[in-house]
């Protein structure tokens, strides 16, 4: 009868320790299972003790099973949830420099129209100014009555 109750307890002692292995301690329901002494014998007589021996590691490894996969779950999530994290700053910093880099094109768009309504106007002033001189040359050689001695500049 004693042997038998050692046995019961001990067996529930390792099956808790092998199962649990995977955490720091047993869940408290399992802990506050294997301080309970089991009479062996006198649940023998009904057949009820000997099923809660063989049901109780079964319901271990189903617990250990679901919390570990619960752990790994978790642990999942939160790698994802850094990783997608990571990407979003990735993404955001990407966008910024593309924001910079369209304004420095846009900037420097700005600047070659600058340049070239600058050359615009340069050219203009000197085509008025050559057109201002011809117009000069013709009044005098109006007034005087000559022609010029060069029509072609060529021969």
């Amino acid at each position: 009868m004693i042997s038998r109750r050692a046995t019961a307890t001990t067996d529930l002692a390792s099956v808790m320790h092998t199962q649990w292995s995977c955490f720091d301690s047993p869940p408290p329901i399992l802990a506050s299972f294997a301080s309970l002494s089991l009479d062996v014998s006198s649940e023998a007589s009904t057949g009820s003790g000997n099923k809660l021996v063989d049901v109780l590691p079964g319901v271990a490894t189903k617990k250990r099973l679901s919390l570990c996969g619960d752990v790994l779950l978790s642990r999942a999530q939160k790698k994802i949830s850094s990783i997608e994290a990571e990407l979003k700053k990735i993404e955001e910093k990407l966008e910024r420099k593309k924001t910079e880099y369209v304004e420095k094109m846009k900037n420097k768009i700005a600047l070659i129209h600058k340049d070239v309504e600058e050359k615009r106007t340069v050219i203009e002033a000197k085509k008025d100014e050559n057109v201002l001189k011809a117009e000069e040359m013709a009044a005098k050689y109006h007034v005087t009555g000559t022609a010029p001695k060069k029509l072609l500049g060529c021969f």
